[in-house]
């Protein structure tokens, strides 16, 4: 008795298709890990306190781009304000250069304009006063102005010619150092996260 076997259909064309399958699958995979990281900061980031616009500086990009496939597949997510995102990461103490002070502004300062920060020599531009250095215990200062505060809440020129209503407005609170305290755990949930890379293969594999 002789049994014969023989292989039906073209098994180097079958071999080739079954690899661009797979390529696909791995960049599948690293794109939806990566879309997950970046989903899941965003999320971290808000919850945290830290603002949308922050938030919104996370970004992931799957490799290689074009959507060609590779086994080599892989995922980047990155904050445009690393520094900013990565401090809340790890947590931080921010000193002034030179022994001089930073200087935290109160509601009474209002905002910046723009992009811009708002510090002591742009506020007194913008609202025509002159700050005084006034010292408080503690290793503490504040930065006053002699004006009032109208209904926004922010402190302004007084109006008045006979000084009625002028008072002595804090502006600005002076400080050595900040501590800024650790709110995000970025690296672990993107390491946990990471580690669901072969069942999206697989899965996306068998699809």
């Amino acid at each position: 008795m002789r049994v014969i076997t023989k292989i039906e259909g073209n098994l180097r064309l079958d071999m080739e298709t079954e690899i661009r399958v797979a390529k696909m699958a791995a960049l599948g995979a690293a794109a939806g890990v990566g879309a997950t990281i970046k989903a899941d900061w965003r999320g971290q980031i808000v919850a945290a306190g830290l603002g949308r616009r922050l938030a919104n500086t996370v970004q992931s990009e799957a490799y290689p781009k074009g959507g060609a496939g590779s086994m080599n597949a892989a995922a980047l997510v990155w904050s445009k304000a690393k520094k900013i995102v990565g401090s809340f990461e790890t947590g931080v103490s921010i000193r002034a250069k030179g022994g001089t002070w930073l200087a935290i502004p109160l509601p009474t300062a209002g905002r910046g304009t723009g992009n811009g920060r708002l510090t002591p020599a742009n506020w007194e531009r913008r609202r025509g006063l002159k700050l005084r250095f006034v010292y408080l215990p503690r290793g503490k200062a504040m930065l006053v102005a002699d004006g009032r505060i109208n209904k926004r809440g922010l402190g302004v020129e007084s109006r008045s010619k006979s000084g009625r209503g002028r008072k002595e407005i804090p502006i600005f609170i002076l400080v050595p150092r900040v501590r800024i305290q650790k709110r995000l755990s970025l690296q672990s949930s993107a390491d946990r996260i990471a580690r669901s890379m072969g069942a999206r293969l697989v899965a996306g594999w068998k699809d």
